[in-house]
């Protein structure tokens, strides 16, 4: 009798990995350097790594550091670990509301506000993808909304503005971005101001 061997299924980090798979990665590497996640060197390197990879797991070791740009085929088990829900809804009355610093922002952002004033500053952020749609439902409050330089708006979506004003400082709206906040909703007895972060001055003698 011959032996019998037990084959032990493969891992998704064990697959090989193509050409096309190469490639995609190298493009989200341009994504993360055009994010600022990481710099020009890094970029070099991991584009070098990625391109001499064999398998899925060596292919995304370039990425793992990278939120939200790990393939979920190769830890499937892990759940959304690198990647922040697709919906973030933020609410207040009576209070203002802010984020800023190097706060996650998914794909989608819904805020609901009523008197009082918001402050979203993207300027530091952590946003998972290129595309950030932004929903309004303002009342009685201003809102402040800071991009980062690179950034660019879309103001399309928007349908009321209501006893109140618009000022777009960027001067980026309809332009490419990345990333790109399309801006939708309704605000109601208040502005909107979009501008970029303030530039910082140094004095010296």
């Amino acid at each position: 009798m011959g032996e019998e061997t037990e084959t032990r299924p493969m891992s998704p980090r064990d697959l090989r990995v193509s050409d096309a798979e190469r490639e995609h990665v190298v493009e989200v590497l341009q994504k993360a350097i055009g994010r600022g996640m990481i710099d020009l060197d890094e970029f070099t390197e991991r584009t070098d790594t990625a391109l001499a990879a064999r398998t899925r797991g060596e292919l995304n070791a370039v990425l793992s550091d990278l939120p939200g740009l790990l393939h979920p085929d190769v830890y499937p088990s892990a759940g959304p670990v690198h990647s922040p829900d697709q919906r973030l809804e933020l609410n207040a009355k009576y209070s203002a509301l802010v984020r800023n610093g190097r706060w996650l922002v998914p794909p989608e952002v819904v805020v609901h506000n009523r008197y009082g004033s918001t402050k979203l500053d993207f300027s530091e952020a952590q946003i998972s993808s290129s595309v950030v749609r932004l929903e309004l439902d303002c009342k009685w409050g201003s809102v402040e909304v800071v991009i980062p330089d690179r950034a660019a708006i879309d103001l399309n979506a928007i349908t009321e503005i209501k006893y109140g004003s618009l000022q777009d400082k960027t001067s980026s709206d309809g332009k490419p971005g990345n990333p790109k906040l399309v801006f939708a909703g309704r605000l109601h007895g208040g502005s909107l101001v979009i501008r970029h972060p303030r530039r910082k001055f140094f004095g010296g003698c």
